[in-house]
C-alpha cells in the first residue's frame, strides 16, 4: 500500500544519492569539502530517512464544500490579516482589499479598490516592466494599528506607497494619508519580504531601491534604524518572517524585547564555484537607538547565524521558506517552526525543523564570531574569530550589566564594541534544531507555508499541530508524538494545482485560511465527521477529535464546551489515544457480511477493496489461504483483479487491511466476496448491497475498466512486446504487397477484383455498462492497436485495454481469448 501511494503521487520509493557541489578557482580541497558534507550538512541515515519520510494516513481529495472566495479578474490573493475582534478576514490582492466574514469567507462584507494611476503605470512600463502584470498595485502589507484601523501598503507600479484604512459601519475606507512606502514594502510584487507592527513602529525587511539590489532591515519610527549596505550584513537575501519575542518579561538580567528575522542569502563564509544559499536567523533589540559616532542611525544589535536543518541525503543546504512562532507564557519555551526546501532542482525533499528561542539566544549571547581574513592578496575567507571580544559584548541589548557601567542606551556604547559588530555580524556556529534533526522529511510537492496550532487534548497535554501548505495546493496536517512525526491527513484545497502563498490561523473560530493566485480558501482545523467508525476515529490520532461513546460519533473535543470534561477521558465517555492509537476501548464493529456473486468462466473480475488508510497494507485470503499477486490474480491499490476466471476461481475472497501503530498490528476485515460457479446457461447474477463504508457496488467483470485500474503485470508486458513484434511483421508484409501491386500495375497485368471478401471480422467496442463480458469465441472485444494476425497454429491474440495512470495495457493470448471471423485478406485493394 505504501509503494502504491508513492507511485500514485509520482514518487519513487528509492532514494537517489547525488552530491551536487562543483569546485571553483578558490574551491575547498577534497578533504575540506568532505568535512563540510560529513559535518556541516550531515545527512540522516537511510533508516532514519525511512522513519521520517512520513506518508499521510488519509488523503482527502478536492471537495466542493470548502468556502472559497475570489472575484473574476482579480488575482494574487497573497496578503491576509485576521481580525477576530472585528469578525473579519482582511484579504489583500491585486489593487483591492476585501473585508470577509471570518466564519464564512465566501461572504464579502466590504471592499476597497486601490488602483495605480495611468501616469504611474506608464512610468513603470517605460522602465521596462510589464504594464498589465508588474505595473499594478499589489497589496503586500496589512497590519492592525488599533481597534478599527489598519496600516496597508502596496507596490504601486514599482513605486511603493502606504496608507491607513478604517473599517466602520460595514465599510472599508482608505484615509488618503499617503506615506512613502520605500523600505516598508517591496517594489517588486513577487519579491519575498516580511514586516511586523510593534506598537506604532513598523519593522520591515525588503529592498529599498527599484532594482532590488539594496536590501534593508528597517524600523520606521521617530528613531528610524536600518542595516548597513555591506554584503557581510545582507547578501542578496530573501526575507521570510519576522516576529517579536517579549524577552524583557520577568527577565532577571533586565534584557530587552527582540525582533527575530528569518531569511536566506548567498553565503559569504563558504567558497564554492557557484553561489551557495544558506538559511539565517537574525535579531535586533527593540530599544536599539543606533550608535553615537559609529553606526549612526544603524542597528547596533544586528546579529545573524546559520540555521541547521540537514536533509536526509548529501545535498546543498536547504532553504527556509516560512516560519511560525508558537508563543508560550514563558517566552523562553517559545518555539519557531520552519519549513525548508532544497535549492537544487534535482531534489524534491522538504523538511520541517523546530528551534527553541532559548537555544537561539544562547548562541547569540555566548557563541563565537566569524571574521573576514584576506588570503592570496585579494581573496577573503571567513574564519572563527579567536581574539579578544570587547565589553559590553557586541550585538547585546542594554541590560542590567550595561546599566551598571553607565550605559543606559546604545548611544552610550563604546566605538570598540560598535566597530566589532559592524565588521563581524555573523556567528561561527549554526543554530541546531530542537530535536537534533528534522521533525518531518517529505518527498513530493514542495512545502511553501506553515502555521501551527497549540491544541489541548483529552490527556491534558498540549500538542503542536502543523498545517503545511504545498506548491500543488494541498495542506498537510501533522503532529509530533514523543519524537514520532505523524501526518494525520492531506487535504486538497484547490481543484487545479495552485501554490499556497499565504496561510493564517484563527484558533477561536477553528478555521484555517489560505491564499493563492487563484483565490482564498477556508478550511476547518478538523473534520471529525470524516471518521465514521470508532476504530478510524481513534487511529486518526487527531488531537481535535475523540469518539463520543454516548452519541456514537467522532466529535470535536477541542471546543471550550469540553474543557470541563477532560477527566471524562479516564471514565471512558470520550475515547482518544494519541500516542498509542489504542482501540481496545472501542465498541466492537459489526461483522462484515459476505456478498454472493455468480462466476462466469472466461470473464475478468474486479473485486473492489480500498482501505481507509494510506498506511494500511491489504492482504487477500482465498478459501482460507493467503492469495499472492501473480499474473492470474493481480492485487493493486483498489482491489483484486482476476484474469480469465475459471471454475477453479470459485470460492470465498476476504480482503483484510493491516495497519502498524507503534509496535502493534491492527487487522480489519474490509470486504468478503463469494464467487459461485454458474451452474446453468443464462444464470443470473446475485447482487447484494456493499458492506458499510465501501464505495463499491460489488465486483466488476469487464474488459475495459475505469481510469484507476492497475498497471500491467510483468508477464502481460512481455505479451505486449510480442504483439508489437507481430505488428512490425505485418507492416513489412504490407509494404511487400504494395510493391507487388505497383509492379502489376506497371506491367498492365493488374485486374481489380469486383468485390471484397467478408472474411475479415470487424472488431467492435464493448459496452462500458457490461457487468459480464463473455470470453468465448463469439465475444467481441476492442483491439488495442491493429487487428490481430494469424500465427502458426491459427490461435489469435486478443488485447484488453486497462486504462490506468497513463494508458496501461494488458495482453492475453491463448484459446480462451480467440476472436472468430478473422480471415486472410483475399483482395490487395483492402490493404
Amino acid at each position: 500500500m505504501l509503494r502504491q501511494y508513492l507511485e500514485r503521487h509520482g514518487l519513487s520509493p528509492e532514494i537517489q544519492w547525488s552530491p551536487r557541489i562543483r569546485p571553483g578557482p578558490h574551491a575547498m580541497s577534497p578533504f575540506t569539502a568532505m568535512g563540510v558534507f560529513c559535518g556541516l550538512f550531515l545527512p540522516l541515515s537511510l533508516s532514519e530517512y525511512n522513519t521520517l519520510n512520513c506518508i499521510p494516513r488519509k488523503s482527502v481529495l478536492y471537495q466542493n464544500n470548502m468556502k472559497l472566495f475570489r472575484e473574476e479578474g482579480i488575482w494574487n490573493y497573497s496578503t491576509m490579516l485576521v481580525r477576530e475582534d472585528l469578525g473579519l478576514l482582511l484579504l489583500g490582492a491585486r489593487e483591492v482589499v476585501y473585508a470577509l466574514n471570518i466564519s464564512d469567507i465566501s461572504i464579502k462584507k466590504a471592499v476597497v479598490y486601490w488602483q495605480v494611476t495611468d501616469e504611474k503605470q506608464k512610468d513603470c512600463k517605460y522602465k521596462g516592466k510589464h504594464a498589465e502584470i508588474e505595473c499594478r498595485n499589489y497589496i503586500r502589507t496589512l497590519h492592525k494599528v488599533d481597534h478599527s484601523r489598519m496600516y496597508v501598503c502596496g507596490t504601486n507600479a514599482f513605486s511603493p506607497i502606504c496608507d491607513y484604512m478604517t473599517y466602520s459601519e460595514g465599510k472599508l475606507t482608505l484615509e488618503n494619508t499617503l506615506e512613502e512606502g520605500k523600505g516598508k514594502c517591496p517594489f517588486d510584487p513577487f519579491q519575498r519580504y516580511s514586516s511586523i507592527m510593534v506598537g506604532n513602529d513598523l519593522y520591515s525587511a525588503t529592498s529599498i531601491n527599484f532594482l532590488g539590489s539594496e536590501p534593508v532591515v528597517l524600523r520606521s519610527s521617530n528613531s528610524s534604524l536600518r542595516t548597513e549596505f555591506k554584503s557581510s550584513w545582507l547578501n542578496e537575501p530573501n526575507f521570510v518572517y519576522m516576529d517579536l519575542v517579549p524577552e524583557s518579561m520577568n527577565n532577571p538580567e533586565g534584557d530587552d524585547d527582540k525582533v527575530y528575522l528569518f531569511f536566506s542569502e548567498n553565503a559569504v563564509e563558504y567558497d564554492f564555484y557557484n553561489k551557495l544559499v544558506v538559511s539565517r536567523v537574525a535579531r535586533v533589540c527593540k530599544k536599539d537607538m543606533g550608535g553615537q559616532r559609529t553606526l549612526q542611525r544603524k542597528w547596533t544589535s544586528f546579529l545573524k547565524a546559520r540555521l541547521d536543518c540537514s536533509l536526509p541525503e548529501p545535498s546543498l543546504p536547504s532553504v527556509v521558506q516560512d516560519v511560525f512562532l508558537v508563543k508560550d507564557s514563558d517566552w523562553g519555551k517559545s518555539v519557531f517552526y520552519a519549513v525548508f526546501t532544497p535549492q537544487s532542482s534535482s531534489s524534491d525533499v522538504s523538511t520541517v525543523c523546530a528551534y527553541n528561542i532559548s537555544a537561539i539566544g544562547h548562541l547569540f549571547d555566548t557563541g563565537k564570531f566569524k571574521t573576514p581574513v584576506t588570503v592570496e592578496t585579494s581573496h577573503v575567507k571567513w574564519v572563527m574569530y579567536s581574539g579578544e571580544v570587547p565589553t559590553p559584548r557586541p550585538g547585546a541589548c542594554i541590560n542590567n550589566a550595561a546599566r551598571s557601567h553607565g550605559m543606559m542606551s546604545s548611544l552610550d556604547l563604546p566605538d570598540k564594541t560598535l566597530q566589532f559588530i559592524r565588521d563581524r555580524p555573523l556567528m561561527d556556529d549554526a543554530v541546531p534544531p530542537l530535536t537534533g534533526r528534522p521533525l518531518l522529511v517529505k518527498k513530493g510537492a514542495k512545502f511553501t507555508r506553515l502555521v501551527v496550532d497549540n491544541v489541548l487534548a483529552l490527556d491534558g497535554e498540549r500538542y503542536a499541530v502543523l498545517f503545511i501548505g504545498t506548491e500543488n495546493g494541498y495542506v498537510q496536517k501533522a503532529v509530533n508524538y514523543a519524537g514520532e512525526m505523524f501526518i494525520i491527513e492531506e487535504i486538497q484545497l484547490y481543484q487545479t494545482p495552485d501554490s499556497i502563498k499565504t496561510m493564517r490561523l484563527s484558533s477561536s473560530t477553528g478555521q484555517l485560511y489560505t491564499g493563492s493566485d487563484y483565490g482564498a480558501v477556508q478550511m476547518p482545523l478538523s473534520d471529525c465527521g470524516r471518521y465514521e467508525l470508532c476504530l478510524d476515529c481513534v487511529l486518526a490520532r487527531d488531537p481535535y477529535c475523540g469518539w463520543d461513546l454516548s452519541a456514537g460519533l467522532c466529535s470535536d473535543v477541542s471546543n471550550s464546551k469540553y474543557a470541563s470534561e477532560i477527566t471524562s477521558y479516564f471514565s471512558g465517555k470520550i475515547i482518544q489515544s494519541l500516542k498509542e492509537g489504542d482501540i481496545s476501548k472501542c465498541p466492537k464493529s459489526e461483522t462484515v457480511k459476505p456478498e454472493n456473486y455468480t462466476l462466469f468462466p472466461g470473464n475478468n473480475i474486479k473485486l473492489p477493496c480500498q482501505p481507509d488508510s494510506n498506511l494500511a497494507v491489504v492482504h487477500w485470503i482465498f478459501s482460507g489461504q493467503p492469495l499472492p499477486s501473480d499474473t492470474k490474480h493481480y492485487i493493486y491499490n483498489e482491489g483484486l483483479l482476476i484474469l480469465n476466471a475459471s471454475a477453479d476461481d470459485a470460492g470465498q475472497y476476504t480482503c483484510e487491511s493491516e495497519e502498524q501503530v507503534n509496535s502493534r498490528t491492527i487487522t480489519r476485515t474490509m470486504a468478503i466476496y463469494r464467487l459461485q460457479p454458474n451452474t446453468h446457461t443464462g444464470g443470473s447474477e446475485t447482487t447484494t448491497e456493499p458492506p458499510y463504508g465501501h464505495s463499491t457496488a460489488g465486483p466488476e467483470v469487464t474488459e475495459e475498466t475505469d481510469p484507476l485500474d492497475p498497471p500491467l503485470p510483468p508477464a502481460s508486458r512481455s505479451e505486449d512486446h510480442r504483439v508489437v513484434g507481430l505488428q512490425v511483421a505485418v507492416a513489412i508484409l504490407s509494404l511487400m504487397l504494395v510493391g507487388l501491386v505497383a509492379w502489376n500495375l506497371y506491367k498492365g497485368q493488374f485486374r481489380k477484383r469486383s468485390s471484397a471478401t467478408s472474411g475479415a471480422g470487424q472488431l467492435k467496442n464493448p459496452s462500458i455498462n457490461y457487468t459480464h463480458i463473455q470470453n468465448s469465441r463469439t465475444s467481441e472485444i476492442k483491439p488495442l492497436r491493429t487487428a490481430p494476425i494469424h500465427n502458426a497454429n491459427n490461435n489469435h491474440c486478443a488485447i484488453i485495454t486497462l486504462k490506468g495512470n497513463g494508458e496501461q495495457n494488458f495482453s492475453s493470448g491463448g484459446n480462451t481469448m480467440n476472436v472468430d471471423g478473422l480471415g486472410y485478406i483475399h483482395d490487395e485493394s483492402e490493404i
